[in-house]
């Protein structure tokens, strides 16, 4: 399985280590998945934990795990293709990382937004809770 995670999925893994994020993040470590990114995604992730108002609630060393884990662990999807369909603009980088990586899910806390298209490409657009679900299923079978 091929999966996206969206910044703020990796953002709230970090924020909440008991949440559905965090869950995910496990399960990708675990070898449940291959999680897929692009250097656009690297440079978002780090921008976005370099700003004051997270920095004060991640640590700096475990930021700096998860972006190390990502370019050691994830595949990167390559070149981008131009894709202009997400209400945010600054999500269609996203969307584009879909088609790169033919990706089975984009996983999302973006409730306005991209889960609003439930899907682009092959890959279906889920939330944290439905995506973590699929997992607590196969635990159980």
């Amino acid at each position: 399985m091929r999966v996206i995670l969206d910044t703020n999925i990796l953002v709230s893994a970090l924020i909440a280590p008991s949440g559905n994020p965090a869950a995910i993040v496990d399960a990708w470590l675990d070898g449940k998945f291959t999680l897929l990114t692009s250097g656009a995604q690297a440079d978002e992730l780090r921008a976005t934990l370099s700003k004051p108002n997270l920095a004060a609630l991640i640590k700096p060393h475990r930021a700096g795990r998860l972006v190390n884990q990502i370019k050691k662990l994830a595949e990167d999807v390559g070149a981008l293709p131009s894709v202009e369909r997400s209400p945010d603009p600054k999500d269609d980088f996203l969307l584009a990382m879909c088609e790169a990586g033919q990706a089975d899910y984009l996983v999302t806390g973006d409730q306005s937004g991209l889960l609003a298209l439930e899907n682009h490409a092959p890959a279906k657009i889920v939330s944290a809770r439905d995506f973590a679900a699929l997992f607590e299923r196969g635990a159980k079978s």
